[in-house]
């Protein structure tokens, strides 16, 4: 008997496993964290303690002290972004959670997570302000292999209507993993992974771009990806993402 696999049935096995990951927010179960019950995948009582606001740069969203607005880095070298947000640190418990979301099968943590997002300071501006909202692309091998585009969820449910577009950000390669890379070979490995949608490149200019991803490390993915939406004339362009990993020098 031949095994359903998402390499042959890529829409079926897209179907099911979504099917299948919105479960946990359609049936009360336990929170992930402190095993609450009845809870949706997170308490409340969990949120308000774990996912608590932090000051963060306003270019690279990475933590930094109350009375100042852009870290150093940004200052000596500003990024292609216009401004970052993020709603949590990269670190437990959510280093596991988006583990989980992303790798495990689990899309129905999307609804979830994107609440954290809208609740970050700055994003439902952010949101509301954007022309356009545009999830980071997987490869195609890569939504092969993984059944959905986790970004692309997460984008689904923050509440942009006709302005999500999973159409005009286009990832032409599969690209090395990023983890374990320093900054300048990630850079390196993302030169040319992206492009606009040729016949529809033409609806970024002078527009305000949201871009949307689940976990930023250094910056090099929406980086690469507003270097392209800058080329195309966008006049506006920030990033909201799930998780910022800390400097190493963040407290």
């Amino acid at each position: 008997m031949s095994t359903l696999r998402p390499h042959g049935y890529g829409a079926l096995w897209h179907r099911l496993v979504s099917q299948l990951g919105q479960l946990d927010t359609l049936v009360p179960g336990q929170c992930a964290l402190c095993h609450a019950w009845p809870a949706q995948p997170l308490c409340a009582a969990c949120l308000a303690s774990l996912a608590t606001a932090r000051r963060r740069c306003l270019t690279c969203a990475c933590a930094l002290p109350d009375a100042v607005a852009q870290c150093g880095a940004c200052l000596t070298q500003p990024p292609p972004l216009d401004g970052c947000i993020a709603a949590v640190d990269y670190g437990w418990p959510w280093a596991g959670i988006v583990g989980r979301f992303k790798f495990r099968a689990q899309p129905g943590w999307a609804g979830t997570l994107a609440g954290l997002m809208r609740a970050a300071p700055g994003a439902s501006d952010a949101i509301g302000q954007a022309d356009w909202v545009l999830p980071i692309p997987l490869s195609r091998q890569r939504l092969r292999q993984r059944g959905y585009n986790q970004v692309l969820q997460l984008a689904r449910h923050l509440g942009a209507g006709a302005r999500l577009r999973a159409d005009l950000l286009l990832r032409l390669q599969d690209t090395a993993a990023q983890s374990g890379l320093a900054r300048a070979q990630r850079l390196r490995n993302l030169r040319g992974a992206f492009a606009l949608e040729p016949l529809a490149a033409q609806a970024v200019a002078g527009r305000r771009v949201l871009l949307v991803d689940d976990v930023m490390t250094t910056g090099a993915t929406l980086h690469a990806a507003a270097l392209v939406l800058r080329a195309a004339g966008a006049a506006h362009i920030a990033a909201l993402v799930l998780a910022r990993t800390p400097a190493r020098n963040d407290s």
